[in-house]
This record gives structure tokens, C-alpha cells and sequence, in this order.
């Protein structure tokens, strides 16, 4: 997964790639030519007592070491842009698939979930293509180079590589091997710990009002403990990491030094030949290092990219389709036909059989028990979810084979729980038409009976809003959400039960505002207030999916035992048929 991820991400990044390998290439080359130059000093230069020997091969190890900065700073100036860049392009891809989901896969991920694979999991990604870059490019080109020359300086000597380096790699893949699942746990528990801490800040209110602090202190501990068990364990296998390497590299030393010297004293070796074959051991131990360190961040960044990619192979079940309609009659009728919908692996049918019409200048009305699918309903005609059987038609065209920027202009949708997002009153209300003037947004909020608390703010329309509209109440958020859906002036209007905060004054005056301001439209409510739907020109009574009545309020009344259970649960005998 992580190299089908990287090769498709990568891939419009050839030429800086090709340049940042260039210059590691001829970085690290000017690395291991330094011992070499150093070797000759001693050898030729102090031992001989050749000063002009010494400052001439010093003049070109300093030439060296520059080359060697320029090419090192501009190996990871190229391979950090790359790496951002490669981030912010995943990034992109996770986002662009997530704002494609259907309620479905949404609920399928969970937003803690895709929340963490868009952050965390591309920032592991992103930091692999980094380390890649800086270290992973330049550790086999010191190895393989430091083991030629470490043999151009002594062969018998070098003998002690054919230990050392095995070793080394043991090491790495028993680290490997371990830390792999563990990766795997940490990303896991830390969706768990955003969804624990998602649900106590949403759910803030429950938990005081019912005095829950003690029981969800512990339930964050939970999480948190588990999380910061198996951080541990990923933290004792890195720190067991380091020092057993470094064993290997004190141990090898010595092992030079000891072999070298008695090299040296039998005549066999000189004395920078050792001082170089020590550094060039160094280099190849450095390397191995370097490629320690970049194997342990392997295992998660693969665990990550596999959760990136199960978001990114996720096909929506609402797809846009392939030749739209962009041109429609806008006569504002609404039709379903024998509709049914399913959730996957359900045994029942949420809808089954629905038939439905709805015209211009008409409204409808859903009413049903809780659980009776009346929201399902709404969600697909803006095609938040796609039916299983029969057709939603909108105009007399299937809504499946409509563009979906043409189906947002047709119909305006207000769900049952509105969500505001950060800004202002105006920027929310201009969501669906940013060209709406000043003279529209008060408009709608004259309507939406929203305009007076509006007014009353020191900033008017551009009073802040923050985050899901928590700094206003459940019955101004209904209203301004209401605004919102008038200002786009659509051909349709769906209110989900959204009349379910406000009290039964300000319900009143809106729907008699509203009937005046959608005279022209058509318009569909789902409410489970009955004086919210009484005056409806047409009243559909759902019972667990199906369609059990139809007709006015009178005709309900005397004739639908379902309708009038629910209508006398709310209302007495004479206030139903007033």
C-alpha cells in the first residue's frame, strides 16, 4: 500500500526527486573522499613533515567540504518541498474523496477516524518521503562506497565488515518485524482517544447536566492509558534500537583498532591508511544507522498509508453521473416512485413502495412515529443517500442523472439537526448563493423570524458564528439554517423537522411567513408536530416504511387510525378538529 501510495503521488515530482538524489549522490561521494585526502596527509604530509604537502591536500579538502554543504543544504531543501508538497497532495486526495461520501461511508469511517487518517496518517507519510529524502538516499551510497574504499585501504582488514554488517541487519529486521503491529495499535487508539474526545466536548451539556464528569474523566483515562501502553512499547523497541547499534559500532571499533595496530606494527599497514579505513567503518556504520532509523519509521507509515488508501479506494455509493443533465423545466415537481431503500446487510428495507408527487404551490407533509424512515425519505431526493429500488425525479428527471451543482440550485434543503460553520451570520446565509446582497440575507431572516435577534447584535450580519453554531441557541440556529435555505431560492424546499426548536408562537409566524415567501415553490415537511402539518395540503402518514395514509388533516382525522393516534397523543379531541 505505501508504494502504490507513494509511486502515484510521486510521480509529478520526477525532476525534483531526480535532483535531490543527484545532489545526495555527489554530497555523500565528497563524504567519503575526505578520509581518503586525510589518509594522504597523514602519510605523506606529517610523516614525511611535507608542510607544503599538507596545506596543498587541506586546500582540496576544504574545496571538498564546501561542494559537500551546497550539495547537503540543497539535497534537503528540494527534498523537504517535495515531501510537503507530496503531503499537501494527499491531503487533498483524502479530502476531495471524504467531501465525495454519502452519509453511508461516512458513517461506515466515522469522523474521528477520517479526521486522523487526513491529519496523522499523512504526516507519518509525509515525514517517511522527508527522512527518505535527507537520509535513505545517501545511506546505501555511503555504504556501498564506504565498503570500496574501506577495501582499497586494507582487504584483510575489511574482512571484519563480513561480521559487523549482518549483525547490523539482524538487528533491524527484529525491530522491524516488532514494531509493525504496534504501529498499527497506536493509529488505532489514537481515533479512539478523538472519538472519546470528539463525543465528551460535542456532549458537554449531557455530561453536566446529568453529572457524568467522574464517569468520563474515566473513560478518557481508558483511552489514553491504552494509547500510552502501546506508545511505551513502541518507545522500549526504539530505545533498545540505538544503543544495541551502538554496541555494535564501539565493539567494531575496537576490533579495528586492535586488528589495525597489529597490522600497522608487522609492516603491513600505514598509519592513515587505519585512521581512514576507522572513518570509513564509521560512514558504513552511520549508514546502517540512518537506515535503522528509516526502517522503524517504515512499519507506521505503512499502517498509515493503508488507511489512507482503504479511505482513498472507497467508492461512494452516490455517484455523480457520467453524462449530467444540466438543463431541467424548473416546474418545481417532486416525484418518488415505488421508492425503496436499504441500508448493507440490512434483513428489512428502511422504505419500501413509497409513492410521493409534489407541486408548485403545494405543501407536503410526512408525519410518522420515530423510526418510521421520515428523514430517510428527505436525504434522498439532495441525494445524501441513493435509493435501492424506484426513482426520486425532479422535474421528471431521475435525481441520479442530474448534476449535482444543477440538483443544489433545484432544492434547498434544511436538515433536522442544522450545523453552522464558523464565520458569520452572512457568510453562513451566503453558503448557497455568495451573490446574495445585504437586502436578500435580511429578507430571509425576516421570514425565517430570525431578523430580530439578528438586529439586536452589535455586528448585524456580521456577528461571529463559531464552529457547528454553538454560541447560539437550538431555536436561532433552526432559524438561521431556515434563512440559509430561503436565501438560495430554490424549487424545492425539504424541512426536517426543523421547526422542532422553536416554540409554538414563533413556529406559527414562520410558517405563516413562509407560506407567502414559497407561494411559488414547492415545499415538503417532516415534522412531528401536528400543528406544524395540519394546514398542509397534503399529509403522507408513514408506519416503519411504508405508506399507511394519505390525504388532508380532516380526511386523516376521520378516516387513519395511525394519523389520529398520533394526532390525539399531542392534541384533545376538540383542538384536533377545530
Amino acid at each position: 500500500m505505501l508504494i502504490r501510495l507513494l509511486r502515484k503521488h510521486l510521480r509529478p515530482y520526477r525532476g525534483d526527486i531526480t535532483l535531490v538524489v543527484l545532489l545526495q549522490f555527489v554530497s555523500t561521494l565528497a563524504t567519503l573522499y575526505l578520509p581518503t585526502l586525510n589518509a594522504d596527509i597523514i602519510d605523506d604530509g606529517v610523516v614525511t613533515g611535507d608542510t607544503g604537502y599538507i596545506v596543498k591536500i587541506g586546500g582540496v579538502m576544504l574545496g571538498v567540504t564546501l561542494i559537500q554543504i551546497a550539495c547537503s543544504i540543497g539535497a534537503v531543501y528540494f527534498g523537504a518541498r517535495t515531501a510537503m508538497a507530496v503531503g499537501r497532495d494527499i491531503r487533498g486526495a483524502l479530502f476531495d474523496r471524504v467531501e465525495s461520501f454519502s452519509l453511508r461511508e461516512v458513517g461506515k469511517f466515522g469522523a474521528p477516524s477520517l479526521i486522523t487518517r487526513t491529519t496523522n496518517d499523512v504526516q507519518q507519510v509525509q515525514m517517511l518521503v522527508l527522512l527518505t529524502f535527507t537520509l535513505m538516499v545517501a545511506a546505501p551510497i555511503m555504504m556501498v562506497g564506504g565498503v570500496i574504499l574501506a577495501l582499497r585501504q586494507d582487504v584483510p582488514l575489511s574482512s571484519l565488515l563480513l561480521v559487523i554488517v549482518p549483525i547490523l541487519f539482524a538487528i533491524v529486521a527484529f525491530l522491524v518485524v516488532r514494531m509493525r503491529p504496534l504501529f498499527r495499535l497506536v493509529q488505532e487508539r489514537i481515533d479512539k482517544v478523538n472519538r472519546v474526545v470528539r463525543e465528551q466536548i460535542t456532549g458537554i451539556r449531557v455530561i453536566r447536566a446529568f453529572v457524568r464528569d467522574e464517569r468520563e474523566h474515566a473513560r478518557f483515562g481508558d483511552a489514553n492509558q491504552q494509547l500510552t501502553d502501546v506508545s511505551l512499547a513502541v518507545g522500549k523497541l526504539m530505545a533498545t534500537a540505538f544503543p544495541t547499534v551502538m554496541l555494535v559500532v564501539n565493539v567494531s571499533s575496537v576490533a579495528v583498532l586492535w586488528f589495525g595496530g597489529h597490522r600497522i606494527a608487522g609492516g603491513d599497514m600505514e598509519i592513515g591508511a587505519l585512521t581512514a579505513f576507522l572513518s570509513y567503518l564509521m560512514q558504513i556504520l552511520m549508514s546502517v544507522m540512518m537506515a535503522t532509523f528509516m526502517f522503524m519509521m517504515i512499519p507506521r507509515a505503512e499502517v498509515c498509508a493503508e488507511r489512507i488508501e482503504d479511505v482513498l479506494d472507497t467508492e461512494s455509493s452516490v455517484v455523480p453521473p457520467s453524462e449530467p443533465v444540466t438543463e431541467v423545466s424548473r416546474d418545481g415537481r417532486l416525484d418518488l416512485r415505488q421508492v425503496e431503500f436499504r441500508y448493507p446487510g440490512a434483513e428489512e428495507p428502511v422504505l419500501r413502495r413509497i409513492d410521493l408527487t409534489a407541486q408548485r404551490g403545494q405543501t407536503t407533509a410526512v408525519i410518522g412515529s420515530t423510526g418510521a424512515g421520515k428523514s430517510t425519505l428527505l436525504n434522498l431526493v439532495p441525494r445524501l443517500f441513493d435509493v435501492t429500488g424506484g426513482e426520486v425525479l425532479v422535474d421528471g428527471v431521475d435525481v441520479r442523472q442530474i448534476d449535482p451543482a444543477l440538483l443544489a440550485t433545484l432544492v434547498g434543503y434544511v436538515p433536522q439537526k442544522p450545523y453552522l460553520f464558523s464565520g458569520t451570520i452572512a457568510s453562513n446565509l451566503r453558503y448557497g448563493n455568495p451573490d446574495a446582497t445585504d437586502e436578500q440575507l435580511w429578507q430571509a431572516l425576516e421570514v425565517a423570524q430570525a431578523k430580530d435577534f439578528v438586529s439586536e447584535l452589535p455586528e448585524g450580519l456580521d456577528a461571529p458564528i463559531a464552529q457547528g453554531g454553538s454560541n447560539v441557541s437550538g431555536g436561532q440556529r433552526q432559524r438561521l439554517a431556515i434563512a440559509r435555505a430561503l436565501v438560495l431560492r430554490p424549487e424545492i424546499y425539504l424541512f426536517d423537522d426543523s421547526f422542532s426548536a422553536l416554540d409554538y408562537a414563533t413556529d406559527a409566524r414562520l410558517r405563516s411567513a413562509l407560506r407567502s415567501e414559497v407561494s411559488d415553490a414547492t415545499v415538503v415537511i417532516v415534522a412531528q408536530r401536528v400543528s406544524t402539518i395540519r394546514d398542509a395540503d397534503r399529509i403522507l402518514v408513514l408506519d416503519e416504511g411504508e405508506v399507511v395514509g394519505e390525504g388532508t388533516h380532516t380526511e386523516l382525522m376521520d378516516g387513519n387510525p395511525t394519523y389520529r393516534e398520533i394526532v390525539l397523543s399531542q392534541l384533545t379531541e376538540q383542538e384536533a378538529v377545530a
